[in-house]
C-alpha cells in the first residue's frame, strides 16, 4: 500500500513510518527541513502551510492512505503565535482532506484529548469537544476541517505522546526520565489527569485506522488515566529512580501561558474492542519504554 506520512521527522512520525516499512507498504514522508530519520522510502521537505507545494506532494506521491501527525504542539508557543499555529493546526489538516479526496486516498488525521475542557474527563470519542486556549482551539478547528471536506476519514486523539529517543526536542517521558536520573528536582502536576502513551502503540493503532481504512473518531492513547505524580512515580518504579525527587505542584501555580485542561483523558474502550493493536496498560507501557531505553543506549 502507497501511505504518505506528514510530520514524519517528528516523535510519531519516525515510529510510524518505520512501522509501515517493516510491514511492506510503501512509505512517503513530508517534513520541515532537511530529511532526520531514515524511516521512508521517499522524503520530500515540504511545509505543510504552503498549500499549492503540499498538494503537488500528495499527488505525486498518490497515496492511497494519508497519515497526518504534522502539527505545531507547543501548547504556549501556539498562545504566542496564533498565525501559525491556526495555519499549522486548523487549515492544513482540511487542505490534507481535500488533497486526500482529489487522489482517493483515506485520510488519518492525529488530532489531541486538549479538545476538551478538562471539566468532566474523562471523554469518549462521542463526547463534546470544548476547547480552551489557543492550541486546543486550533487542533478542534483540524478536526471540523476533516470532517468538512474529507471523505474517508478517522480522527485519531492521543494524549501526552512519549519515547525514547526524543525527535527533535524532549518529550514529557524522555524529560523526566533524564531529569530524574540526574537526580535533578522536577515539578509535576498532581491535578492534572492525563492518559499517557508510549509512541510506538500509538504507532501500531494508527498503522491498524490506516490498513483497515477505518472511519470515524477514535481515541488512540494509554489505557489508563493517571495525573503526572502518579505517571512520574510509575516510571520511578520501572526503572529503579528515586521517587523524592518529584515535587507536587498544581497547575494554578506553574503560571502557564496556555490553559490546560485538568481532566483531559481519554476513554480506550472503542480501541480495545475492535483494534488487534489496542491500547497499552500504563505498567506494560513504561516496561516497553525500558526495554526500548535499554537498546537505544546499547546501541550508543
Amino acid at each position: 500500500m502507497r501511505i504518505l506520512v506528514t510530520g514524519v521527522n517528528g516523535l510519531v512520525g519516525t515510529r510510524l513510518a518505520a512501522a509501515l516499512t517493516v510491514r511492506g507498504h510503501e512509505v512517503t514522508g513530508l517534513g520541515r527541513g532537511p530529511r532526520r530519520f531514515a524511516s521512508a522510502d521517499a522524503y520530500v521537505s515540504v511545509n505543510l502551510v504552503d498549500e499549492d507545494k503540499l498538494t503537488v506532494a500528495v499527488a505525486a506521491a498518490r497515496p492511497e492512505v494519508i497519515l497526518n501527525t504534522g502539527s505545531m504542539t507547543e501548547v504556549d508557543a501556539c498562545e504566542s503565535a496564533a498565525r501559525d499555529a491556526l495555519r499549522v493546526n486548523g487549515i492544513a489538516p482540511g487542505i490534507l482532506a481535500i488533497a486526500a479526496r482529489d487522489v482517493g486516498a483515506h485520510l488519518v488525521h492525529v488530532s489531541t484529548d486538549y479538545v476538551f475542557d478538562g471539566d468532566t474527563g474523562p471523554y469518549s470519542e462521542d463526547s463534546v469537544p470544548n476547547p480552551r486556549g489557543v492550541y486546543a482551539l486550533t487542533k478542534h478547528i483540524g478536526e471540523q476541517a476533516v470532517k468538512a471536506v474529507g471523505s474517508s476519514w478517522a480522527i485519531a486523539r492521543t494524549a501526552v505522546v512519549y519515547g525514547w529517543p526524543p525527535a527533535g526536542r524532549q518529550n514529557f517521558g524522555s524529560w523526566l526520565l533524564e531529569s530524574l536520573r540526574k537526580r535533578t528536582p522536577v515539578r509535576l502536576f498532581e491535578d492534572q489527569y492525563v492518559s499517557p502513551s508510549l509512541a510506538e502503540s500509538v504507532a501500531e493503532q494508527l498503522v491498524e485506522l490506516a490498513e483497515r481504512r477505518l472511519v470515524g473518531v477514535w481515541n488512540i492513547c494509554g489505557a489508563e488515566v493517571v495525573n503526572r505524580v502518579q505517571f512520574g512515580q510509575a516510571l520511578c518504579a520501572e526503572f529503579g529512580l528515586d521517587p523524592t525527587h518529584i515535587i507536587p505542584s498544581r497547575l494554578a501555580d506553574a503560571h502557564l501561558k496556555s490553559p490546560r485542561p485538568r481532566r483531559s483523558g481519554l476513554r480506550t474502550d472503542k480501541a480495545a474492542a475492535e483494534l488487534s493493536a489496542g491500547p497499552l496498560k500504563l505498567a506494560a507501557a513504561l516496561e516497553r519504554f525500558h526495554r526500548i531505553v535499554r537498546l537505544a543506549e546499547g546501541a550508543t
